[in-house]
């Protein structure tokens, strides 16, 4: 079979890990022995469109996604499987990969504990206004009134959290000894548990000092986080997203930035990724944000080797791969 894979480009100079053109978690050997052709891209646009005629599975992570339209699925006669390596297979139309048997998989649960904490970081580089004086000491600045005048402990604070699966009850479970209020919404589980209460949507964005996004990206959830959601936030509250980029709104959130209703935004995804030069959000003011890569910590790439190379092995012997 021929499997097509996209990474990030490795650095040169480096040991480098796991997931990137030079050790592609381990793949090559694993696959090349079994007598398989494997093709590493790094180009998410023209490289991939040159495999879409003889390719049966492709494989890529959501910080680096091979985007499969209905377009190229249709172009794509041979694809049986697209793997995403990681959590979080919206780079996928789901819809015209069910209408042409194309399964579609993921390594469940291999970057949550990597996510949560990325995402607890976020807020604390928010409250704190750590993007300022980490400027000022490269700047060679000192102005500490600019720095504490939007400085905030996280104690005491109401921490809002949409989405309620796996990575949003990590989190929550690692603000607790914050001595923080934790509440939650989320249209599947809308029960309390020991660390956070559930309250609907309305209330969670209009009552807490910070809210954190752990939600897929669906039609539901895409652009939700909108002028008209953002603009019933506190004034002067936080927003933290490392769930997918499209879940807000590029130019209201830059324009409520700009206006000072949110005090910052802190986060890891975007739209497109790898997001271009002049993304809006890269200069937006009181931003933290970071490139797509809180779950890529060593740690989790290990466990999405594992993953991948486990639903691979499934699907080649004919036991399934879920």
């Amino acid at each position: 079979m021929k499997i097509v894979a996209l990474f990030p480009e490795s650095v040169a100079g480096e040991d480098n890990q796991l997931l990137n053109t030079e050790r592609a978690i381990g793949l090559k050997p694993f696959l090349e022995e079994k007598g398989h052709e494997f093709v590493i891209l790094t180009d998410n646009e023209a490289d991939l469109d040159k495999h879409l005629a003889d390719m049966d599975i492709v494989i890529s992570a959501p910080f680096y996604p091979a985007y499969m339209t209905k377009e190229r699925i249709e172009k794509a006669p041979n694809l049986k499987l697209a793997i995403t390596a990681g959590v979080g297979s919206d780079h996928v139309d789901l819809q015209a990969a069910s209408e042409h048997n194309i399964g579609v998989v993921e390594v469940t649960g291999s970057n949550t504990i990597s996510v949560a904490e990325h995402a607890v970081m976020d807020l604390l580089i928010l409250l704190r206004n750590y993007e300022e004086g980490h400027r000022q000491a490269k700047d060679g600045e000192w102005n500490l009134s600019k720095v504490g005048n939007h400085a905030h402990e996280l104690q005491n604070k109401t921490i809002g959290i949409f989405g309620f699966g796996r990575i949003g009850q990590l989190v929550a479970e690692r603000l607790a000894p914050f001595n923080v209020t934790i509440q939650h919404y989320d249209p599947i589980n809308q029960k309390d548990n020991e660390h956070s209460t559930f309250v609907n949507f309305d209330e969670l964005v209009s009552t807490s000092d910070a809210v954190t996004i752990h939600a897929p990206l669906t039609p539901e959830t895409d652009d939700l986080f909108d002028y008209d959601v953002l603009s019933r936030m506190k004034v002067g509250s936080y927003l933290v997203n490392t769930a997918r980029g499209k879940i807000v709104n590029t130019n209201d959130l830059v324009e409520l930035l700009n206006a000072k209703h949110i005090q910052g935004y802190a986060g890891d995804v975007w739209y497109p990724q790898p997001a271009p030069a002049d993304h809006p959000w890269r200069t937006m003011p009181r931003n933290g944000m970071t490139v797509h890569y809180s779950g890529m910590t060593l740690e989790a790439q290990a466990r999405i080797e594992e993953g991948v190379k486990d639903i691979l092995t499934r699907f080649f012997n004919n036991e399934g791969y879920l």
